[in-house]
């Protein structure tokens, strides 16, 4: 018996949902969550509001999919970069993960520092950090340890440094004449590595040190 053919225009499931979530991501980078609305959505798609509810039960079920799918994309790559090398390579090798994400999945990069709603401020893109810092901090513990430093400090600079690339990242999209990814990603490796190499056992507060030491003079 031979299988009915689609009606002229019509999706198979699976390529409607894959359809509806490329078109979703790209309004969410344009607008945002908040300012998205399913009819936006319907409409870049073309296809009926319906079809959008009957695939993902509304606008915050869409976004949730594609957040997911773009924290795991670069979850991956940054696990894999990190899987080899000497401790500088991986920190390079993690930040030239993360800026080439950036660069082949912009839209996906704008949702993620995009507003959240509001019911998912503490959800998916801090995850999306920890995950990373988490992987980085993993780096930081085994080399603080081998020097002799508190591995438990590790999460402190693992946090520092994800942020960092985050922010450079989102400079570098922005940026009218951005440096190669390779390029950055040097600089970013050198800069975390050489405050690394140079950390003191325990670091003191400059600033509280100077007032004491000014508080004295003064008496």
């Amino acid at each position: 018996m031979l299988k009915k053919e689609s009606s002229p225009g019509r999706l198979p499931a699976a390529a409607r949902r894959a359809q509806l979530i490329e078109v979703g991501r790209a309004v969410f980078a344009e607008l945002g969550y908040e300012a998205t609305a399913v009819e936006v959505i319907a409409a870049r798609a073309k296809v009926s509001k319906p079809i959008v509810y009957e695939h993902f039960g509304g606008k915050e079920g869409l976004y949730a999919v594609i957040v997911d799918r773009e924290v795991e994309h670069i979850v991956a790559r940054i696990s894999e970069a990190i899987s080899s090398g000497t401790a500088r390579e991986r920190l390079e090798q993690a930040a030239l993960a993360f800026l080439t994400y950036v660069k082949e999945r912009p839209d996906g990069f704008a949702v993620l520092l995009r507003d959240a709603p509001l019911s998912k401020r503490s959800g998916e893109m801090p995850a999306l950090l920890y995950d990373l810092a988490d992987r980085v901090g993993g780096i930081f513990a085994e080399q603080f340890r081998k020097a002799g430093y508190d591995a438990k400090a590790a999460p402190i600079y693992a946090h520092a440094l994800v942020g960092m690339v985050a922010f450079v990242g989102q400079w570098w999209t922005e940026s009218p004449k951005p440096p190669s990814a390779e390029t950055v990603a040097s600089h970013i490796a050198a800069l975390a590595w050489m405050g690394l190499r140079h950390l003191p056992k325990k670091p003191a507060p400059v600033a509280a040190a100077a007032a004491k030491r000014a508080s004295r003079s003064g008496n």
